[in-house]
C-alpha cells in the first residue's frame, strides 16, 4: 500500500494493514515508534494487544529537552498495565556519531546509513531502527520476523515485515516486506 503523502493522517490505515499482515503471517511481535503514546494507543484500541507482544519505542530521554522524556508517566504506566513493553534508549542511528557531529561537524557512518534509508521515507528508516533497538534490548526474539510501525513525524505512515539483526551485525538485517509507506516523503 502506498499513501499519497507522509504523515499522521495514515496512522489508522497503517495499523489496520499491519495487524492484518501480522495475522496472515502469524507474526506475534509488533514494534511501534510512539513518542507520546498516541500511535500505540491507537493500536491498542484496534485490538492489537490480543496475543501479541507489543513494544513501544520512545525517543530517548533528552531528545526534546534535556533530562526529560516526551512520554508522560501516566501514559507510560497505562501502556505497561496493558501489557505493552516500553523501550526508551539511545537511537541506533544516532548515539556517539551524532554527538561528534554536534560538537565538531561532519558526517559519520551511522548518519550516512540513516540518510540512505530515508530515501524510502523517515518512517521506513525509523521502522528499521526500532526493530534493531528492540532486538538489542531483548524484547523481541532473535531470528524471527516482526512488524515494525513508524512515521515521519507524528503518527505512523510506514510498516515493514523485518527480521532484524543485532546492532553489531546490522547488515544482516532483512526487510522482508514493505506493508505500506508514503509515495511522497515530505510531510506538510
Amino acid at each position: 500500500m502506498f499513501f499519497n503523502k507522509a504523515g499522521s493522517q495514515n496512522t489508522e490505515a497503517v495499523i489496520d494493514l499491519a495487524l492484518k499482515r501480522a495475522m496472515e503471517l502469524n507474526i506475534s511481535n509488533i514494534v511501534v515508534a510512539s513518542c507520546e503514546g498516541n500511535t500505540i494507543k491507537t493500536l491498542l484500541e484496534k485490538g492489537g494487544a490480543k496475543q501479541l507482544n507489543l513494544v513501544c519505542v520512545t525517543h530517548h530521554n533528552g531528545f526534546a529537552k534535556p533530562g526529560e522524556n516526551e512520554m508522560d508517566s501516566v501514559t507510560r504506566n497505562y501502556l505497561l498495565e496493558q501489557g505493552v513493553q516500553v523501550l526508551t534508549t539511545t537511537h541506533f542511528f544516532a548515539g556517539a556519531d551524532r554527538a561528534v557531529r554536534n560538537q565538531f561537524g561532519g558526517v559519520y557512518p551511522a548518519e550516512i546509513m540513516a540518510q540512505t534509508l530515508r530515501i524510502f521515507g523517515q518512517g521506513v528508516k525509523v521502522a528499521v531502527e526500532i526493530a534493531i533497538m528492540t532486538l538489542d534490548a531483548g524484547l523481541i526474539p532473535y531470528g524471527e520476523e516482526v512488524i515494525a510501525i513508524a512515521g515521519s513525524s507524528r503518527g505512523a505512515d510506514a510498516a515493514l515485515v523485518i527480521e532484524p539483526a543485532h546492532s553489531n551485525h546490522f547488515f544482516s538485517t532483512q526487510v522482508k516486506e514493505v506493508i505500506c509507506m508514503p509515495r511522497n516523503k515530505k510531510t506538510e
